[in-house]
């Protein structure tokens, strides 16, 4: 950037828009993602849901410091580290620690019911903090994907109302994980997507090292190696790894329709809670779920129509862009 230039609050994007890109790569995510009830539901059979919601992000914090110094990426500035605490607060602290305490009393299947509501919830915070301006047909298509996904996961749970109090903690964990995705999100084309999910852990890390020690203080950690293993994935693959690939797909975006690929989650969720927990999937398991991804993919085709603005901005920030040497 020129030092005489005029217009020096618009920051270059990091990662262009190109939306099949995009898509493929929340695919990714949800896919690395859909294993974190089932194995959620495994590690706190024998280890504390404070250890493994506070653990798993000090995992996840070791590997992001060693992967910002070993790349010797820039610090954020300014008001990138609210936002960093925005999204921290959202997917380090908020969304582990409340369905950690959550699946300690719940089954799995009821666990998946989150993840149910969770891109309509997504795509409504896109849509607040990103401008994004979907069509009707997009909400009317999302409403009616959240209502499959719900009703999809109920059947396998018993009902929605058999939640009974963990119901709290599950839409708690679905607003935090919402805000923390689409500020995340946007942050990430600023940052790049895994910078985004890194920094957000590092700077979580102090609040949650010192859980970690309140955890191991109460209860002295136990488990067997399969829950072990369990807690190894949450660490590396559902708080670290799995970021890389999601932020990026909604960086790449339209962030509120790539949010929508997630309703394929609570089906693979289910899947593998049947597979790896002996829970039964009947034909009307297997029906519920093409019904779910059928909506999702009709979601992902709506077109998302761009603000006034946007051709502008994205103007502006090519020009902005330094020149290379």
């Amino acid at each position: 950037m020129r030092d005489n230039s005029s217009a020096t609050a618009l920051l270059p994007l990091v990662i262009p828009s190109r939306q099949p890109i995009g898509l493929w790569w929340g695919l990714a995510g949800v896919a690395a993602f859909s294993f974190t009830v089932p194995f959620t539901k495994v590690a706190v059979e024998s280890l504390s849901p404070l250890l493994i919601g506070s653990g798993r992000a000090v995992v996840a914090a070791v590997l992001a410091a060693f992967a910002l110094a070993l790349t010797r990426q820039r610090l954020p500035r300014g008001t990138q580290w609210v936002r960093l605490a925005v999204v921290a607060g959202g997917i380090v602290v908020g969304f582990p620690l409340l369905t950690s305490f959550a699946l300690s009393t719940t089954p799995a299947s009821h666990g998946a019911v989150v993840i149910a509501l969770l891109p309509a919830a997504t795509a409504v915070a896109a849509v607040l903090r990103g401008r994004e301006r979907p069509r009707l047909a997009f909400w009317l298509i999302t409403g009616v994907g959240a209502l499959a996904a719900i009703a999809f996961a109920s059947m396998q749970s018993g009902g929605f109302g058999q939640l009974h109090s963990a119901n709290l903690l599950l839409l708690g964990a679905v607003v935090a994980a919402a805000i923390g995705y689409a500020e995340g999100g946007l942050l990430a084309r600023e940052l790049g997507a895994w910078q985004t999910v890194s920094w957000a852990l590092v700077l979580a890390s102090p609040l949650m090292v010192f859980l970690v020690a309140v955890s191991v203080a109460q209860q002295p950690p136990s488990g067997t190696p399969v829950q072990w293993m369990a807690f190894a994935y949450l660490g590396v693959v559902s708080m670290f790894l799995g970021f890389f690939a999601w932020y990026r797909g909604l960086a790449i975006g339209p962030m509120a329709q790539v949010s929508q690929i997630q309703l394929i989650q609570p089906v693979l969720s289910i899947c593998w809670a049947g597979l790896l927990l002996g829970e039964t999937l009947t034909w009307a398991t297997i029906i519920g779920g093409v019904a779910v991804i059928l909506c999702a993919g009709a979601a992902v085709r709506v077109r998302v129509r761009p603000t006034p603005a946007q051709p502008a901005i994205l103007h502006a920030t090519r020009t902005l862009q330094p020149a290379k040497d």
